[in-house]
């Protein structure tokens, strides 16, 4: 088990919800971490007025001021590591990234996704899930892989779908879930308990089944 605080650099796009609940569990101590630094590639993203408000640092990197992605992502290396980043959490970053940029960070990069992974990668995921008739829908909270939404998934947590459910009716649902098990996740990767080895999630040793670590 590890006791040095972790230092996480959280990018975001817009609201910064899971940026909140990742700031309450730090000061409420249910996570050995340091938020180092905010990242936004939009420049009017609510997320930063909450970092600000946490007194941490909070930069906006504009992806419309960069002439393509390699040197918008070769920009967003470096200020990760000018904040000295042991993980990087996307929460709501809605960017392509690199192949390059995600090799950069093998194993320290995780992001969260409001679908049960493999199931609905991309954008719609809500609208897809009641398009389709599910029963069920949800979160998943994974490492990145140079695969869009591919990478091996280390949790998941599930909500049902109702026959009156809007998309923002179960966006709601799922955020609430997202709130509670993106904190957790990063309580095992602070504490040493859980890495990406072989393309696979581990926690405790033990390698993690396709559908992650069991929470329903």
């Amino acid at each position: 088990m590890s006791t040095r605080v972790t230092k996480l650099c959280v990018l975001i796009s817009g609201n910064g919800s899971n940026l909140q609940a990742i700031i309450d569990a730090v000061q409420a101590g249910r996570l050995n971490a340091q938020i180092t630094g905010v990242i936004s590639n939009r420049p009017n993203a609510y997320g930063l007025e909450r970092a600000r408000e946490a007194g941490i640092e909070a930069v906006c990197l504009d992806h419309m001021e960069y002439d393509d992605r390699a040197s918008y992502d070769e920009a967003l290396k470096s200020q990760i590591n000018a904040f000295g980043a042991d993980c990087v959490v996307l929460a709501g970053f809605m960017r392509i990234l690199t192949p390059e940029f995600v090799d950069s960070f093998t194993g320290k990069l995780v992001n969260i996704h409001p679908s049960l992974l493999p199931k609905y990668k991309g954008l719609n995921t809500h609208q897809r899930a009641i398009d389709n008739g599910d029963k069920e829908h949800g979160v998943s909270v994974h490492f990145v892989t140079p695969e869009l939404d591919g990478g091996p998934v280390i949790i998941q947590s599930r909500v049902p779908v109702f026959e009156e459910d809007t998309p923002s009716d179960l966006a709601e649902r799922v955020q609430e879930q997202e709130r509670r098990i993106y904190p957790l996740v990063l309580s095992w990767f602070s504490a040493g308990r859980l890495s990406m080895r072989n393309n696979k999630a581990v926690l405790d040793e033990q390698e993690l089944p396709e559908s992650g670590y069991a929470n329903d």
